[in-house]
């Protein structure tokens, strides 16, 4: 009887510390990540409305805001794969290539800004540069204006987005239409929200390891918050600077801000749905999930990471994909005799 009362005893306190040992690291945890919310938050200096989400959707895939009128926002951020183009750099005008990876719009609302330098402060200043950029969209905002105007549907949908300006069709309304929609584009729903949210089963045990392991080493100090990235900028090469294929001679937030202590800084990038949008890093030059955590482990943290180590880092983050947002593709109103053609110089 004594016996059986002392297994009873020893049997609840293995229990009761397998408990605070999941709950502990169930709480760690929330001490760095944030769930994606299910809805679009607040915007600065532009509120969201029904009316100004629907013309940013019909802006976002529209390719006519382009001067050869084939690139939209979609080609380089296409929403069925990711959020991003699935290409080392995106093709642009003319079959241009641009000089950094597409990053993923998903979740990007919640960057501190946007672009690899942070270049944007926000989403609707992010959506004006590939417009204008020559290697990518090559228009100019007066004739992107051009072009909406000489549309009347378009004519209404501004009106209705934005009541109060006499003259709607702007590019700056453009820009903050675009910007309404992006900000809906989230990826609520993963296991690891799952998690977060006190379901402790959401992980297994492997990826479990894989979450304190990326803890423990340091990697959540980079990739945390709410998007797990995009919340700074960090050296990239701490330790040891990764081969000059990666780097691409690449001086990253230097260009912006001309600073040497932000040479080869770069904004972290969101981990939230990493196993589906590769290519990885600026240059878009690793392919493999698995390398780029070996990567990171030797260049920011000056550690060669275990095999057990990677291969539970990425058992977790593989369980940050959310739910893809599911957008129907719009049917866009016609153009005119007004409406510029479209050029390839």
């Amino acid at each position: 009887m004594k016996k059986h009362s002392i297994f009873i005893m020893l049997a609840c306190v293995l229990t009761a510390s397998i408990g605070f040992a999941q709950s502990s690291l169930m709480e760690q945890a929330r001490e760095y990540f944030e769930p994606v919310p299910m809805g679009a938050p607040e915007l600065k200096d532009n509120p969201l409305t029904y009316e100004k989400i629907e013309l940013g959707k019909l802006l976002y895939f529209d390719p006519r805001l382009s001067k050869s009128g084939l690139i939209s926002c979609n080609t380089c951020h296409n929403i069925g794969l990711g959020g991003d183009d699935d290409q080392e750099v995106s093709t642009g005008h003319g079959w241009q290539k641009g000089p950094r990876n597409a990053p993923t719009v998903f979740n990007s609302v919640f960057n501190v800004a946007q672009f690899w330098d942070g270049r944007a402060e926000d989403l609707a200043e992010q959506a004006k540069g590939p417009v204008q950029a020559s290697v990518e969209m090559n228009n100019t905002p007066e004739r992107v204006v051009k072009t909406l105007k000489s549309i009347p549907e378009y004519v209404e949908y501004f009106k209705k987005a934005f009541p109060e300006d006499s003259d709607p069709v702007t590019f700056d309304n453009m820009a903050d239409a675009i910007e309404a929609f992006e900000a809906t584009l989230l990826t609520p729903g993963s296991r690891f929200d799952k998690y977060l949210k006190g379901q402790e089963n959401a992980l297994n045990k492997k990826e479990k390891e894989g979450l304190q392991a990326f803890m423990n080493n340091g990697c959540a100090e980079c990739h945390k918050g709410v998007n797990m990235g995009g919340h700074d900028y960090y050296p990239f090469g701490v330790v040891e600077m990764p081969d000059e294929e990666i780097i691409q001679n690449d001086v990253g937030r230097f260009a912006v801000t001309d600073t040497s202590e932000d040479k080869y800084v770069f904004k972290s990038p969101s981990l939230r749905n990493i196993a589906i949008t590769e290519p990885y890093f600026h240059s878009g030059k690793v392919w493999s999930l698995k390398e780029a955590v070996k990567i990171m482990g030797s260049a920011q943290l000056g550690i060669e990471l275990s095999e057990n180590d990677v291969e539970a880092i990425l058992a977790f983050l593989k369980t940050t994909t959310g739910v893809q947002p599911k957008i129907e593709y719009p049917i866009m109103p016609p153009s005119t005799e007004d409406t510029p053609k479209p050029a390839l110089d």
